[in-house]
C-alpha cells in the first residue's frame, strides 16, 4: 500500500517560505560580497542553512521565521540545543572539507513578518 506522508497544504507552504526566507538571506550576504559555498548543508540529522564565505571568513547561517509573534521572536528559537547542533554541525563541515585558517563565525537571520533581520556572530561555538 502506498505511504500516505503528504505534507498537508499549511506544511508544505511554510517549507515553501523557509525556502524564499533561505533564498532572501543567500542574495543579502551576495550583496555584501560573501559566496555561498554550501545551501542545506547536512551532517546525520544536523543542517546548516547557509555556509558562506569572504576571504578567509566562513560564516554559518540559521535562518529563522515567524508569521506571527505569538511564540516569540524567530531568533529566540536558536535556544541551546539547537547551538550544539549548528556547531557540531560546522565542526564536521570544517574536518571533512579540511579547512584551516580560516576565521568561523555563526550568524542568524530572523524573518518578522517577511522582514529579515542579521545578528552577526550570534552565538559562539559550544
Amino acid at each position: 500500500m502506498p505511504s500516505s506522508k503528504r505534507k498537508s497544504g499549511r506544511a508544505s507552504s511554510r517549507v515553501s517560505r523557509g525556502h524564499e526566507y533561505e533564498k532572501t538571506a543567500e542574495k543579502f550576504f551576495i550583496t555584501q560580497g560573501f559566496e555561498v559555498i554550501e545551501r542545506n548543508w547536512r551532517a546525520g540529522h544536523k543542517e546548516i542553512d547557509l555556509i558562506v564565505r569572504k576571504k578567509n571568513l566562513i560564516v554559518f547561517v540559521e535562518v529563522k521565521s515567524a508569521e506571527t509573534p505569538k511564540f516569540g521572536h524567530p531568533a529566540e528559537r536558536v535556544n541551546k540545543r539547537k547551538i550544539k547542533n549548528l556547531t557540531a554541525a560546522a565542526e564536521i563541515y570544517i574536518q571533512t572539507n579540511r579547512i584551516v585558517d580560516c576565521d568561523l563565525r555563526f550568524d542568524v537571520v530572523a524573518f518578522v513578518d517577511g522582514r529579515p533581520e542579521h545578528y552577526p556572530d550570534a552565538f559562539g561555538a559550544e
